[in-house]
């Protein structure tokens, strides 16, 4: 399926980047210098009984230590069999499991999210722990990118005050290829944007509406951070090199650049084809069903319309919140073949109509759902 043209870099795929990607210029509306106090979107929210959402809001240490530890324990599972293999075991072994770790380490922006929303820990100190864990992992910078994603909920879809996604977004079967197997553009790519932020170097429309430079401030965070990612990751060469342990980075450092052909296909789900400049989330994101285990390792981000809807809620209550507000949702795919299918129809259409939008069906009218 080829699509009408090529996306550009910056707007390829959904995942969040590791740094603020630039966009151009929206169309005619509200420029990104303006005060935007006075502006907002009227979303529209399924309705539910006050007290049963107030039930869905409290984090909890448990349920987070159980997604966040057991996620990094995943991590430590599939690394340390892998680099126990590569002594042990034949080299058909070893590069399997080499790429079975890819797999798993590819969802750390997943994480990074959901940590960013502070909603995962009852405790914040955790929240900040686990945050910085798998944003060093997985050479994201969590401070620019918090900072894009609450203008990305506020305003989803809605440019020029969101460009953290923008439509259309293009997705060709080469991107599934470049980006799923082994990725030495995406390190390449990565490394100079890390090096340029350290550099305290920001540019783009988007990267000095969040970061303008009057505002020095609030720059040195990230500037801060990519610093602390290209020592610390500089560190984990050095005592590669120093213990001939050279595995070590292939599991560590580079690990976000190879094995994420699952990630691709779960996280370009989530708004890819849909319609933008719309108040109603039920039409610009995308809800899907997953199996329980790589639903934990997206960090149920499957739920992806429930997530926008009641950001509050913590991820690992989205399924429930799901439940509650089904009965007004547009129909649900199951698994990632049938959510393709659709995403690969419109996508078709859109090679034939380039402005064309994904209407997707809603319910005539809301009705009172589970309790």
């Amino acid at each position: 399926m080829k699509p009408a043209q090529e996306p550009t870099a910056a707007s390829l795929v959904e995942t969040p980047p590791h740094s603020i990607p630039s966009f151009p210029p929206g169309n005619g509306e509200v420029s990104v210098g303006q005060d935007r106090k006075s502006r907002s979107v009227a979303w529209y929210r399924t309705p539910i009984d006050l007290k049963t959402l107030k039930s869905l809001h409290p984090c909890s240490d448990g349920w987070g230590l159980l997604q966040s530890a057991g996620y990094l324990g995943t991590l430590i599972v599939t690394g340390t069999t892998a680099f126990y293999s590569a002594g042990h075991w034949a080299v058909w072994v070893t590069i399997p499991l080499i790429f079975l770790h890819g797999m798993c380490f590819a969802f750390q922006i997943n994480a990074v999210h959901e940590l960013g929303h502070n909603t995962v820990f009852k405790t914040k100190f955790l929240n900040a722990l686990f945050v910085r864990i798998f944003a060093f992992l997985g050479w994201i910078n969590f401070e620019m990118f918090n900072t894009s994603h609450i203008r990305h909920h506020r305003y989803t879809l809605h440019p020029p005050d969101d460009l953290e996604v923008v439509l259309p977004i293009r997705m060709m079967v080469k991107h599934f290829f470049k980006q799923g197997f082994v990725n030495p553009m995406g390190a390449w790519s990565t490394l100079k944007e890390t090096i340029r932020i350290a550099r305290g170097k920001l540019r783009g429309e988007w990267e000095l509406t969040l970061f303008p430079e009057s505002d020095p401030e609030n720059r040195r965070p990230p500037i801060h951070w990519a610093r602390t990612v290209l020592a610390g990751h500089g560190l984990i060469l050095a005592v590669s090199i120093g213990f001939q342990w050279w595995l070590l980075p292939i599991l560590t450092t580079f690990a976000p650049f190879y094995g994420g052909w699952l990630f691709f296909l779960c996280n370009n789900t989530q708004h890819i084809g849909l319609q933008d400049k719309v108040p109603d989330f039920r039409l610009c994101c995308r809800t899907f069903t997953l199996n329980p285990f790589v639903r934990f390792l997206y960090w149920h981000m499957n739920y992806h319309t429930e997530h926008h809807m009641y950001a509050a809620v913590p991820c690992y209550r989205l399924a429930r919140l799901h439940e509650l507000i089904r009965h007004d949702l547009p129909p649900c795919p199951n698994g990632l073949i049938a959510t393709w299918k659709e995403i690969a129809a419109i996508q078709k259409m859109q090679e034939e109509n380039p402005k064309y939008q994904h209407a997707a069906p809603l319910p005539a009218c809301p009705v009172s759902g589970p309790a």
